[in-house]
């Protein structure tokens, strides 16, 4: 049967030089391997074919296809496709430099390219580039080609058989060339320029990162990733060049590769002439036999050979391993194989370094090599000595001329630091005699304290190890006072005798001296044997100090519970501070020793307070010990058989010991206070309360200020979300225990459930009388609050709460600077972005709008104005009475005199300047009115309008200003308006409080709770005097729209405040009449049709006039009426024009009550 032409595509209509098909093949140089590829090489030109896609679908590869067009070549007459690569960062800056010169921008990740090396002339060797970006096509378009193509190409040829193409049909398709679509245009980005030179071929190594040329004169290999000549042989014509892989070991998957150019049979790269001999003249090589496309890790039996086709035999070529490095001159290729092999070595697992036994094959190396041997885990430290003594004595033989200075030393340096990790490590593995343990008498006359001391210490403690020790996490395999010895090579580094530590975190620091000290501290090692060998190895005893102080102050919880670690921490100690150049030979007793500083410092710094705590003692007890030994020694020079058995000599370093044994207590007892779970909370919290609080150490306090304690208290206060009330209490709790005159306790303050709280607050209070001061934590309540309301504004309860602890601030003073700094820090802005909010809706806004200018919801904006009025009220008061009191005088505990920071918020407060009242009191008016309208949702008001220019332009200006308020007669428009927002105002207070009452389901004469802190009437009675508005028509305003709700009782009471009673009566007289009108006239009962025939003619005619629509509860008992027409009758006079109407109505509502 005759061929049928699947498809039909033209590339070039040019002349094809060459073909080039790439199989695949498994490179272990590679971390890709090659895949299948059809280059064709055209003069102009070159194609490339994923073989892939050519292999599934040979009507579907066109899609595949990747084109690319050499430049900048005068001729090209091979190619070889290198396949996909991607450039090392320098390659790619270097690339991108000579592209773009010094101002060239790279992409964070090298692009991923194809790369293709031609041959032929100027230049006889190019490096072209194509970027990868193409994208493939979907699944679906390469089913639509193939379909497409198949169907096309059956009919044509289905067609052409069964004759049903014709003659015209055949020349119009050869008249029609098919379309070529242009190649993408490649600049050749390096060559190798000869004029010279002429390439003929290239041929590609099996790991793809070596060329080699054929060319006129000679041959010559180059790198194709470095794209330079490697190396070159001349006299050569007409030579086929093939590659050689040879393996060392089939037997290991690791095993190394060397790659043999077969032209010489030469080994390419620093490689030696391995062999050559003599074939036939018509023999050519065959390559790529047996060469079978298996993914195993395998290399080929036979990978070239040479065919004889006048005998038909064929011959293989082997070059062993060995060859490679045959050559006395090939020093680099040795040392690179037993680079290699160490470094496959160094991963083997340690059993193979006992089983080997052989040191010899890096006596070649340099320091490169034994840093690597020093740095690998698996090494054992036996094998580690052993290499580098013996490289140390290689090198001591070696000339004097030739010896490497720098690697003896290092060398040296090593060796000596192994010598001292197995000292220590022997040390550690030894098991001594436990001692005694001591009583808790025999640890008080050690630490030179008496009972009652050592047991309130001991107290302390308990109640800080309950609340405060730091969980670790801890692995099964982790043990104390076990240290690798890769981990002890590089945290130890030698200089001269000396032994320092490198600058190591505070784990790795920890961990060096855990391998030092901690058996030690648990009695398990020996202490004196430890102490003569560090100090024999050339380790400082300030360095000694500072490690054994790291580790102790860091395992804080196992010391605690421990509490036999303290003899061992003093004997250590004790033999650290009897080194030489450990205390200075000059030192007395009125000097400070920089032994004891150091000491001292780390206590400070550190935030484990506990142990701090006790190692402080212990080293107070020490230097004690020193210094009565030094002072009897003196003392028994100048008087012969004296007795100093009783008394203690005095050192300026003890007395530094007693105040930070002060300041670690003060401190030990704040940190037990804040890390305190005291209750459970039953409200929501907070995300900002859920925060951790940071831990305490002596330096933080001192550098926080004299107001750094109150703050961290405060910070705790607002975690737990304590009632202002609670630091009262435990402050009268104090005045109790202190005097012994009964102290009065606030009734309103629960009991219940606070005995925990209160007697924390109460140590804390005697710890710090004045920097727990009640006002000045208070203060620091007040602004931790505010702080944390700042951060989340929809947290109003913050707010309310920070304002709640102002009010308790009895100093006046402080009261006003704290108020003022509230004000100007935290509330203006959101209080005139509110304002002119709510001005320009003329209404309560919504949350959206809310939330978009102001920052919180309705609900929180509705608090914050509230709480804005409480806010400027109370300043006012405090501005009146710090007239009355003196200002404060901050006194500070001794123990914390030194403490130097920001100043504190209490200094601060003292610092404002006073208020202008009628300005504050201006801008408290504005607050109740916005508070007003956001709280009963008042309609159709626009803040602002209700005030004149004077008074808009004096608002939100400094209150310590003077400003120019409104004064004289208000414009009779505004005075309107101000009168009708109040009774909008007083209507809705009204509305509420019947809405309340029936939501509780009270009796109409039940009274009515007021809101908390809040008494409406009131507020808008003091609204109408500030806005120059009759209060009188307010209070009758109110007094209608409590008869008109039905709320009687209250507007009984209610009545008795209004001054114009008789024009109250009239308005009270409409309202009777609006009820009888509802209960006649709207019911249709016939009774009450009978009941209005027999009324006067004028009482019925009025009735019929009145509206009772107007009425918001008509269901009122008409027993009720009737009291309130006998009001109406009791402040009517007799004259009034109404009197004998009222007179009328006391006959109708007898009427219809019988």
């Amino acid at each position: 049967n005759p061929p049928c032409l699947l498809l039909l595509t033209v590339w070039k209509h040019e002349r094809l030089i060459q073909k080039d098909w790439r199989t695949w093949n498994d490179v272990p140089f590679l971390s890709v391997p090659r895949n299948e590829e059809l280059s064709i090489l055209y003069p102009a030109a070159v194609v490339t074919i994923d073989g892939f896609s050519l292999f599934q679908s040979l009507r579907a590869c066109r899609n595949q296809v990747a084109r690319a067009a050499a430049s900048d070549v005068d001729t090209i007459v091979d190619h070889a496709s290198v396949g996909i690569m991607t450039l090392s960062p320098f390659d790619q800056m270097k690339t991108a430099s000579n592209i773009g010169g010094y101002n060239a921008a790279i992409k964070n990740s090298p692009p991923t390219m194809s790369q293709y090396i031609t041959v032929g002339s100027n230049p006889f060797t190019g490096f072209f580039y194509a970027l990868e970006g193409s994208t493939q096509p979907l699944l679906s378009h390469v089913a639509l080609a193939v379909a497409s193509k198949l169907t096309s190409a059956f009919f044509n040829a289905a067609s052409g058989w069964l004759g049903w193409k014709s003659k015209h049909e055949e020349e119009a398709v050869q008249k029609q060339k098919p379309k070529v679509e242009p190649a993408t245009p490649l600049a050749v980005r390096f060559g190798l320029p000869d004029s010279r030179r002429h390439g003929e071929s290239v041929c590609l190594s099996p790991c793809n990162m070596l060329a080699a040329v054929m060319m006129t004169l000679e041959e010559f290999f180059t790198g194709c990733y470095t794209r330079t000549a490697i190396r070159m042989w001349k006299g050569y014509r007409d030579a086929q060049i093939g590659w050689i892989q040879t393996v060392e070991d089939l037997h290991e998957r690791e095993a190394e590769r060397w790659i043999f150019l077969l032209l010489e049979y030469g080994a390419p790269q620093q490689g030696p002439r391995v062999g050559a001999f003599n074939v036939a003249v018509s023999c050519y090589k065959i390559m790529g036999l047996n060469n079978m496309t298996s993914q195993g890790w395998q290399s080929q039996t036979y990978q070239i050979c040479l065919v004889d086709p006048v005998s038909g035999s064929i011959k293989t070529v082997h070059v062993p391993f060995h060859l490679a490095l045959s050559d006395k001159k090939s020093e680099r290729a040795k040392d690179m194989h037993l680079l290699k092999k160490l470094s496959a070595l160094l991963k083997a697992k340690p059993q193979i370094w006992q089983r080997n036994g052989n040191t010899s094959f890096c006596l070649n190396f340099c320091s490169q090599a034994l840093e690597s041997i020093l740095a690998s885990e698996r090494v054992p430290l036996s094998a580690l000595s052993n290499i580098t003594q013996t490289l140390m004595d290689t090198l001591k033989n070696q000339e004097f001329l030739c010896v490497d200075e720098g690697l003896l030393q290092f060398c040296a340096n090593k060796l000596k630091l192994l010598h001292l990790y197995e000292s220590v490590s022997k040390l550690n593995s030894l098991s001594v005699q436990p001692s005694t343990p001591l009583s808790d008498n025999d640890l008080a006359k050690l630490l030179r304290l008496d009972e009652k001391e050592f047991a309130r210490l001991q107290t302390l403690l308990e109640n800080y190890s309950q609340e405060n020790t730091q969980t670790t996490i801890r692995f099964a395999d982790d043990q104390d006072g076990i240290l690798p010895v890769k981990m002890f090579l590089e945290y130890l580094e030698c200089e001269k005798d000396m032994i320092l530590v490198k600058k190591l975190d505070e784990g790795e620091y920890v961990a060096l001296g855990s391998f030092f000290f901690w058996k030690c501290l648990c009695g398990e090692s020996s202490t004196e044997e430890m102490c003569h060998t560090l100090e024999s190895a050339g380790f400082s005893p300030q360095l000694l100090l500072s490690l054994l102080l790291g580790v102790w102050l860091y395992k804080e919880k196992d010391i605690l519970d421990e509490p036999q670690s303290i003899c061992c921490l003093h004997t250590t100690l004790s033999l650290l501070s009897k080194m030489k150049v450990a205390i200075d030979e000059s030192w007395d007793s009125q000097s400070v020793s920089p032994w004891w500083q150091q000491m001292r410092t780390a206590c400070i710094q550190s935030e484990n307070n506990g142990a701090a705590l006790l190692s402080a003692h212990v080293g107070h007890s020490v230097t004690a010990q020193i210094t009565d030994s030094m002072a009897e020694k003196k003392f028994s020079q100048t008087v012969v058989g004296a007795d100093t058995d009783s008394w203690e000599a005095l050192s300026l370093d003890t007395e530094y010991w007693k105040l930070l044994l002060k300041q670690l207590e003060d401190c030990l007892i704040l940190q037990t206070l804040l890390h305190s779970k005291v209750r459970t909370r039953t409200t929501r919290v907070s995300s900002l309360q859920a925060e951790p609080l940071s831990r305490l150490s002596v330096k933080k306090l001192l550098e926080g200020g004299k107001g750094g304690i109150a703050d961290s208290v405060a910070k705790w206060i607002f975690k737990q979300d304590f009632s202002p009330m609670i630091l009262k209490l435990a402050q009268q709790k104090k005045e109790t225990e202190s005097t012994e005159e009964p102290v009065e306790i606030d009734k309103n303050v629960s009991l219940e459930n606070q005995g925990a709280e209160t007697e924390l607050l109460h140590l804390a209070y005697q710890q710090f009388p004045c920097s727990l001061e009640l006002d000045i934590l208070h203060t620091h309540c007040c602004w931790e609050y505010v702080v944390q309301w700042n951060k989340d504004p929809e947290e109003a309860r913050f707010l309310i709460r920070s304002i709640d602890h102002l009010r308790c601030i009895v100093n006046a003073h402080i009261q006003h600077g704290i108020a003022l700094m509230m004000w100007n820090t935290f509330i203006v802005k959101r209080l005139s972005a509110a304002t002119y909010l709510m001005d320009k809706v003329g209404k309560a806004p919504k949350d959206r709008l809310c939330r978009r200018d102001v920052g919180m919801g309705d609900t929180a904006m509705t608090s914050f104005l509230g709480s804005c009025s409480d806010l400027l009220q109370t300043l006012m008061e405090a501005d009146v009475s710090s007239d009355e009191m003196q200002a404060p005088v901050l006194d500070t505990e001794d123990a914390w005199v030194s403490a130097e920071g920001p100043i504190s918020i209490v200094e601060l407060a003292l610092e404002q300047k006073h208020i202008h009242y009628p300005l504050v009191e201006h801008q408290s008016v504005l607050c109740t009115i916005l508070y007003g309208i956001m709280r009963f949702s008042l309609k159709s008001v626009k803040p602002l309008s209700l005030f004149d220019s004077k008074g808009k332009n004096a608002f939100f200006k400094d209150l310590t200003s003077i400003q120019l308020l409104p004064s004289g007669d208000m414009d009779p428009n505004v005075l309107s308006l101000r009168q009708q927002f109040l009774m909008k105002a007083v209507s809705a207070v009204v509305q509420v409080q019947c809405t309340a009452q029936k939501a509780r389901g009270l009796p109409e004469e039940a009274p009515l709770p007021a809101e908390k802190d809040k008494d409406w009437p009131a507020l808008a009675l003091d609204l109408a005097q500030h806005l120059q508005l009759s209060e009188d028509v307010i209070r009758r305003h109110y007094v209608c729209e409590l008869y008109n709700y039905g709320m009687d009782h209250l507007g009984e009471e209610a009545i008795l405040q209004v001054h114009d009673k008789e024009v109250l009566a009239s308005q009270l007289l409409v309202l009777t009449g609006q009820r009888l009108a509802y209960a006649l006239l709207h019911t249709q009962t016939k009774e009450g049709m009978e009941l209005l025939a027999r009324l006067p003619p004028t009482l019925c005619t009025w009735l019929k006039a009145m509206d009772p629509h107007d009425l918001q509860n008509v269901e009122v008992p008409i027993s009720t009426t009737a009291k309130l027409v006998n009001k109406v009758i009791e402040y009517l006079p007799e004259n009034h024009g109404q009197y004998s109407l009222a007179l009328n109505l006391i006959e109708a509502v007898e009427a219809i009550s019988s």
